[in-house]
């Protein structure tokens, strides 16, 4: 495998875009080639059978690009179809989905008892964060909620406003949460909103979210496999299936800077 190879980014849409942008701050000299699947989104109501289903298509186009490593950076498809993906790579290259590191990060923390996890339906639905916190840390209390609009919500741009406030403040006055210590944000989507939801709780309650722990492990996994670049050698490639001016605009928000997004026929 080719060092400077690209590494290939997955999402339902834009969002995954946020675990892009932690992994070209940690690893300035890496090249991504990444693709939205807008013409599915959101995966979160999506059944884990069509989940699966896109994820091996979108894995395979990356496959077919010769990219040196995979990044699920969505959590309903980290969720559900993460094994699939893992499979069809066959051990041919690393990949990496947004929970294992959240988890390995929350489970190092002893002085934690009690965490809440916030995420999609499809997520949520599938105990997998609670499920893998367990068998780290069989001690540890877990309590999830359904957050279904707030995907949606920042996709809209509606994010540190009074819409988003009051949409936040009436899914954490969940009764279950009201005395966390630490609040998993189980969505790529939500680091945008990190700041109001640290500001719902007292200062002491940790939020972890996937970006910082996803990057550190992509690192590691590229070092292990001695697949880290020495220099960029092209420009990053973002990929939509469902290609909207509009769409491209809110780019931004996700990435930190203007970002062309190329429409891609993979459903035809």
């Amino acid at each position: 495998m080719n060092a400077e190879r690209p590494i290939g980014i997955f999402d339902s849409g834009i969002g995954g875009l946020t675990v892009a942008r932690a992994v070209t701050e940690l690893l300035p000299q890496e090249t991504l080639l990444y693709v939205g699947d807008t013409a599915h989104l959101p995966y979160g109501d999506k059944s884990a059978e069509a989940v699966q289903h896109y994820a091996l298509r979108i894995a395979n186009f990356l496959l077919n690009r010769q990219c040196k490593a995979l990044v699920i950076a969505c959590n309903t498809a980290s969720a559900v179809a993460f094994e699939a993906v893992a499979s069809l790579a066959a051990g041919r290259l690393p990949v990496i989905n947004v929970i294992d590191p959240v988890v390995q990060a929350v489970a190092a923390d002893s002085s934690l008892h009690k965490v809440g996890i916030i995420g999609t339906r499809a997520t949520i639905r599938s105990q997998v964060y609670e499920r893998k916190l367990r068998q780290l840390r069989p001690d540890l209390e877990v309590v999830s909620q359904a957050t279904a609009l707030l995907a949606g919500m920042i996709e809209a741009g509606f994010y540190n406003n009074q819409v988003s406030h009051a949409i936040i403040k009436n899914y954490l006055r969940y009764p279950d949460f009201a005395d966390i210590q630490a609040m998993i944000l189980a969505c790529t989507h939500y680091p945008l909103i990190r700041t109001e939801i640290q500001a719902f709780f007292p200062p002491e309650v940790r939020i972890f979210d996937s970006t910082a722990p996803v990057a550190l492990q992509l690192a590691h996994e590229l070092d292990t496999w001695s697949l880290r670049a020495t220099a960029r050698t092209g420009a990053h490639q973002f990929f939509v299936t469902d290609f909207t001016d509009s769409f491209e605009q809110t780019t931004r928000l996700f990435f930190g800077e203007a970002v062309h997004l190329e429409p891609l026929a993979l459903w035809e």
